[in-house]
C-alpha cells in the first residue's frame, strides 16, 4: 500500500523534476499560460500556487522564499509587482485553470493548457494597411 505518497514521478529522478517544476513554474509566471501534458499540467499547479500565495503579500522574508525556490529575478519581480498581485488579492484559492486539448501527435499524450484564472488572450494584430 502507498500511504502517504503524494505526487507523480514523471518519469524522472527527483532532481530533473524539481528542476522541470521550477522551469514551468518561472515560464507561468512570465507568460501566464503554457501548454503541457495533463499530468505535468496538475503537478504544477501544485507547485505554482503556493507561490501566487506568497506574491499577494510583499515582504522580504517572502521574496527571499521565492527567489530561493524559483531562482529567477524576472518571475519574482512579476509576482510581487502591485499589478499582479492586486489581480489576486480577493480569491482564497485556485489561481489556475487546466483546460484539456487534443493529443500530442507523436505519442498520443493528453495535452492541456495551464493558466492563470484571469487570462485574457491578446487581440490579435490586424494586418496594417494592407493593398491601399
Amino acid at each position: 500500500m502507498r500511504h502517504n505518497v503524494t505526487g507523480k514521478r514523471l518519469g524522472r529522478t527527483t532532481n530533473q523534476r524539481k528542476a522541470l517544476m521550477k522551469g514551468l513554474a518561472i515560464s507561468i509566471i512570465e507568460h501566464e499560460r503554457l501548454q503541457t501534458t495533463l499530468v505535468k499540467a496538475k503537478e504544477l499547479r501544485k507547485f505554482v500556487e503556493p507561490f501566487i500565495t506568497l506574491g499577494r503579500k510583499d515582504t522580504v522574508a517572502n521574496r527571499r522564499l521565492a527567489m530561493a525556490r524559483l531562482g529567477s529575478k524576472k518571475a519574482v519581480e512579476k509576482l510581487f509587482s502591485e499589478e499582479f498581485s492586486a489581480r489576486f488579492v480577493g480569491r482564497p484559492g485556485g489561481f489556475t485553470r487546466i483546460l484539456k486539448t487534443d493529443h500530442r501527435l507523436g505519442d498520443a499524450a493528453d495535452m492541456a493548457i495551464i493558466e492563470l484564472v484571469d487570462y485574457v488572450l491578446p487581440e490579435p494584430k490586424e494586418a496594417e494597411a494592407t493593398a491601399e
